[in-house]
């Protein structure tokens, strides 16, 4: 007995822990688990394309299919591409046309007239791609059995009054793709079980619900990319009770009245992308307590009301993307408790905080403006986009590439015009203006030099966790005043290569004229030059209103962005800069190198004294090698400048390496092409090594010399 109860309660034991729910993994704040495992891995590693977890599940269900998008499928295809082969059941019809069961496919035969020799049974015909222009009134009136009719891609401009009287079992009619201009009252008066109608790409101007009156089975209503203005004041569902799908996209719609969408309680699919909606009152969703799906996004609108969702209990996807939306608050959200899909992207959220995403508990996707918003909301697995093209979740440089080279070339930059300042002080040079340019050249590439150490130094300190502190350190001032240098840097060094390029056409266009300039000309043609780069590189922070965060558009603190500037001002001084200055500098360096050149194709021959000659001709070829290695830095960011303008989209890759490789690229060559490749440089630098070498030799010789002479007087003494 006793073993009899113990097996039972054994039994018992055993059913109840299979009847009770494994307990949910619990992971720390901005970790999911790996399905149902107990490994848990952060955010940033879901959804990238990389299998983390052993059994692969944070790369599943990374695709967004929320919403009702794939309902229209199988509306959308024929039966004909169904995989199983069905004879013909009609008697009758076209020749040209297949037929399958009782369906008839007439796609792209150049009809110009709908075929009327068809069986009376016919229960689909699809008239898409032909060349009708006018549906004659009673024409399909015969075809009692239709349920679908596809009519899109034609020529169809005009729907007779009775065109569809008759067909009281169509369930499927489209009409996209068409000239339709108007809708006649009572079109569509007999469609009783009418379903779905699709009328999208026509030139519908006004929408009145005569038509609609008799469509009480609607389900679906698409009237997307015509040329509505006005939803009419009359409550749009008390003709169509059972509405459940409604597409008004590329409309003009421009204002959302709260009482439009009055008793649409069945609506779960409302779309109004792509309009010029400035307005949406309050409580305008009040009554669509099923809207499963909501799409406001690229329209106008700057503010939605606060307690506009409230009432959205049920809805699993919003999108109000692409929206000059001034403010977002922080109980916007409140209420949409099945929320999984949620876009923001285009959207600039200056309050962003935990709190505005914390009341979305199901929340599985979210998408923003950038890859910094992610940081905000740690309860949502999929945050799109990953990365800048520059920075990443992890990264302030997303790229293993950048993150080597920028010390690399950070140290050649600094310890070489570090070098060459040095050197040119040890040496004396035959021309102490042309050193003086030389060395203001090396402390402007310097400071280039400096910026990608600190980019390097903020790299380091935010690894593994860059989103987190994203956009703090685009806010903070050590971003400002590195994105200053950098732009201090490249300013001065292209006016300096300007002004050098300049002095040396006239020493050489004009050899026979006191051109050479004096110390105090020199001094104050540099002081302008850093002055000029000071005020250029400042003036963002004089109006912030004007310019916004200037310097702090991305993670490198650099204001060469391939998406367009917020701000209009900026973006005209950004392309007055590159475009303007810069582009300016750079054609007249290639002009003067080129009249150089001829001048000294023409006057070499001739020159009976070739020794000075010579030497500013080999300094002109030593200079044209660098203002072409300047070129190929500088025209990538011409052409990228150029792009902006013109609204071209550009990887954030391109500009990362353009910021790190290619920008500071010639500062780190400057100091190698202006100074240690030089004749007289080496020439110079080896004469000090030969005085160094010579006075080493000679110190020992003179210690010796002392310490004998000294020793001989020590022998000549008498002993004590």
């Amino acid at each position: 007995m006793t073993l009899t109860v113990t097996i039972f309660s054994l039994l018992y034991i055993t059913a109840r822990s299979l009847m009770i729910p494994a307990s949910p993994v619990h992971c720390k704040l901005g970790y999911f688990p790996c399905g149902n495992s107990s490994h848990c891995l952060p955010q940033l590693l879901h959804c990238n394309g990389v299998p983390d977890c052993e059994n692969g599940a944070d790369e599943e269900d990374c695709g967004d299919n929320i919403g009702w998008a794939q309902l229209l499928t199988p509306h959308q295809k024929n039966s004909f591409e169904e995989e199983e082969p069905t004879g013909c059941l009609l008697e009758i019809f076209p020749e040209i046309c297949k037929c399958k069961n009782k369906i008839v496919d007439c796609t792209e035969k150049g009809l110009t007239s709908i075929p009327d020799r068809i069986s009376l049974n016919v229960t689909e015909l699809d008239l898409k791609n032909n060349k009708f222009s006018v549906l004659p009134d009673y024409h399909f009136s015969q075809y009692v059995n239709l349920e679908k009719l596809y009519l899109q891609n034609n020529e169809i401009h005009s729907i007779s009054h009775m065109a569809f009287a008759g067909l009281l079992k169509l369930k499927v009619l489209y009409l996209s793709h068409n000239n339709i201009t108007k809708l006649k009252p009572d079109v569509f008066k007999d469609l009783r079980e009418l379903q779905w109608l699709i009328m999208d790409n026509n030139n519908i101007s006004k929408l009145v619900m005569k038509p609609f009156e008799g469509l009480k089975s609607l389900y679906f209503l698409s009237l997307l990319n015509n040329s509505i203005q006005q939803i009419p004041r009359k409550y749009i569902c008390a003709d169509l009770p059972n509405l459940n799908w409604l597409d008004l996209e590329g409309n003009k719609i421009h204002t959302i009245k709260h009482s439009i969408f009055y008793q649409c309680s069945n609506i779960t699919v409302l779309v109004l992308r792509r309009n010029k909606i400035k307005t949406v009152e309050n409580s305008t969703f009040s009554q669509m307590v099923k809207l499963v799906e909501l799409d406001l996004s690229y329209n106008l609108i700057e503010e939605l009301p606060p307690s506009l969702f409230r009432n959205l209990q049920r809805l699993q996807q919003l999108n109000v993307s692409e929206n000059p939306l001034k403010k977002i608050y922080v109980n916007q959200f409140e209420g949409l408790v099945s929320l999984q899909s949620l876009s923001i992207e285009g959207v600039e959220i200056c309050n962003i905080s935990t709190q505005m995403f914390e009341p979305l508990k199901n929340l599985s996707h979210i998408y923003f403006k950038t890859f910094q918003y992610c940081g905000f909301s740690p309860r949502v697995r999929s945050c799109k986009p990953n990365s800048d093209g520059i920075s990443s979740f992890e990264n302030l440089l997303a790229n293993i590439i950048l993150r080597v080279f920028v010390w690399v070339i950070a140290c050649v930059t600094c310890f070489g015009n570090i070098f060459v300042i040095c050197l040119r002080f040890c040496i004396i040079p035959e021309n102490r203006q042309h050193t003086m340019s030389i060395r203001s050249l090396c402390c402007a590439d310097f400071l280039m030099g400096v910026y990608l150490f600190c980019i390097g130094t903020f790299d380091l300190k935010y690894y593994g966790e860059y989103n987190r502190h994203a956009k703090d350190w685009m806010d903070s001032n050590a971003c400002q005043l590195i994105g200053f240098l950098a732009m201090l840097s490249s300013e001065v060094s292209v006016m300096l290569l300007t002004y050098m390029t300049l002095e040396k056409f006239f020493c050489i266009v004009f050899p026979f004229r006191n051109c050479s300039v004096g110390k105090k000309q020199t001094l104050f043609t540099l002081a302008v030059i850093w002055v000029l780069g000071f005020i250029i590189a400042v003036i963002p922070f004089w109006h912030e209103k004007a310019f916004g965060n200037y310097y702090g558009t991305n993670g490198v603190c650099f204001p060469l962005n391939s998406n367009q500037l917020e701000k209009r001002c900026a973006r005209e001084y950004t392309a007055g800069i590159f475009l303007g200055l810069n582009l300016c500098a750079f054609i007249s360096i290639v002009i003067l190198y080129t009249s150089m050149f001829y001048s000294i194709l023409k006057t070499g021959a001739k020159s009976a004294e070739r020794s000075g000659f010579s030497r500013e001709v080999s300094i002109a070829k030593r200079f044209f090698f660098i203002v072409f290695t300047d070129a190929l830095c500088w025209i990538p960011i011409f052409l990228l400048q150029a792009c902006s303008l013109l609204n071209k989209d550009i990887p954030g890759t391109i500009i990362s390496w353009v910021v790190i490789f290619i920008l500071p690229i010639n500062s780190a060559l400057n100091p190698i092409l202006y100074t240690m490749t030089t004749t007289s440089f080496r020439e110079h630098f080896k004469q000090c090594l030969e005085k160094k070498n010579l006075s080493g030799i000679m110190e020992p010789r003179k210690s010796f010399m002392s310490s004998s002479l000294h020793d001989n007087h020590h022998l000549s003494q008498p002993a004590s």
